[in-house]
């Protein structure tokens, strides 16, 4: 099978969990979607790609510096709508096709009332995509990973990422963990950089498994 990897998505670490999630909701021509925890915007412009002219992309954070930045990235792309709004308080001005988020839950303070609002937002036969990391069992040689990141409340959310999605009354489609590797410099070393302040290393790096659950409405 062909993964429709998004431009946006070609440097993207966690690429292939996303691409094969994308795949599997097959063509998303005028779709509308919403991305939560929007972060830099690189997955609301590939969505924008995936979606075309005549879909939407609600790209949300909380953070207005983030919006800020998300509406400079996607300038290109009329459809994205930069929103400043929490992910326990979302809501959208009209239901979506898909909801998105990755690497949101272990940042916030009610993961449940999150994912509340978040199905909520997605219409009857509507998709959820939801990825969230299991931090500690990445490694860096024989060391357990960590993210020495002042607003991260769970860094191993991931386990229970499937018990919360179900308890909405989710049909859960798919689940599975990937975690890429690496070594030396490169991608891994930048993330890492950034994530952890580790400036370089000379072991193999596995970085944090991804727990990825594709459910439907």
């Amino acid at each position: 099978m062909t993964l429709a990897i998004p431009y946006q998505l070609r440097d993207d670490l966690y690429r292939r969990p996303l691409a094969y999630a994308l795949d599997r909701l097959g063509d998303m021509t005028n779709f509308k979607c919403v991305d939560v925890g929007a972060g830099g915007g690189d997955v609301s412009v590939a969505l924008a790609e995936l979606c075309g002219p005549k879909g939407r992309v609600y790209a949300v954070d909380i953070d207005p510096i983030r919006r800020n930045e998300i509406a400079k990235r996607a300038a290109e792309f009329s459809q994205v709508i930069a929103i400043t709004q929490a992910a326990e308080e979302l809501a959208l001005p009209e239901l979506v096709d898909l909801a998105f988020s990755r690497f949101l839950l272990l940042a916030v303070a009610d993961p449940a009332q999150a994912i509340s609002r978040i199905f909520a937002s997605i219409r009857p036969g509507g998709w959820m995509i939801a990825q969230e990391p299991i931090t500690s069992a990445g490694r860096i040689g024989r060391t357990p990973f960590s993210m020495d990141v002042a607003d991260i409340v769970d860094p191993d959310i991931g386990t229970q990422l499937i018990q919360l999605i179900h308890s909405v009354g989710a049909d859960i489609r798919d689940a599975w963990v990937e975690a890429p590797a690496g070594f030396g410099e490169g991608p891994v070393a930048s993330y890492l950089s950034a994530m952890t302040g580790v400036e370089s290393f000379s072991e193999q790096i596995i970085l944090p498994p991804l727990v990825t659950v594709i459910a439907k409405k």
